[in-house]
């Protein structure tokens, strides 16, 4: 289906980000299609319509199995440590989730978010730092310089943490680091921010 529903994007010549209302359309009478198809064969039908017309399109111009976790405002950060072992953080806990990819679906993934960067990473670039459209950092290491699989990192930009006063309230600064940090920015000083990470 997802097949079909590419070669009708591409006979439209329709981007699905640059379209989505069109893409979507294309995809919900795809999916339908398939329904009706089923009915009257006498086979079973796809339950929800609007979760495989979202997963398609998550296929075709998202991050497939990802992107229902990039979407979530929820998730800060996610790593592919290897295609089975897949982690997101919330509220700074990290937890696995029940996805399982293959080594070429991991590679499908970078290169589709790579490919609006310019970069690549190969043999001769081991390792790679982007960011991606919504502003997230993507890291990603191959073998050899990790032992087995590709190895992913996401770190989402999460718009609820705009300004100094939305640190204030989140409880990451005092209101007295906050005004230290606004001088300091407005001096042009050097600012260096350590601490834990995931």
């Amino acid at each position: 289906m997802v097949a079909r529903v590419r070669e009708s994007l591409r006979a439209a010549q329709i981007d699905p980000q640059r379209d989505p209302d069109r893409a979507s359309q294309i995809a919900r009478s795809e999916v339908r299609r398939h329904n009706d198809f089923a009915l009257a064969r006498g086979e079973r039908t796809l339950d929800d319509e609007a979760h495989h017309v979202r997963d398609i399109l998550a296929q075709l111009s998202g991050f497939g199995p990802l992107q229902a976790y990039l979407d979530d405002p929820e998730v800060e950060e996610l790593w592919i440590n290897a295609p089975d072992r897949i982690f997101v953080a919330r509220a700074g806990v990290a937890s696995r989730v029940p996805l399982a990819l293959t080594d070429t679906a991991v590679r499908d993934l970078v290169e589709r978010m790579l490919h609006a960067t310019g970069r690549r990473v190969d043999l001769s670039q081991p390792f790679v730092d982007a960011s991606l459209p919504d502003g997230s950092r993507l890291h990603v290491v191959i073998p050899d310089i990790t032992r087995r699989h590709w190895v992913v990192n996401i770190r989402k930009f999460l718009p609820r943490y705009r300004t100094l006063d939305d640190l204030v309230v989140a409880g990451s600064v005092t209101a007295a680091d906050a005004d230290l940090l606004a001088i300091a920015m407005r001096e042009g000083r050097n600012i260096l921010v350590s601490g834990a990470t995931h």
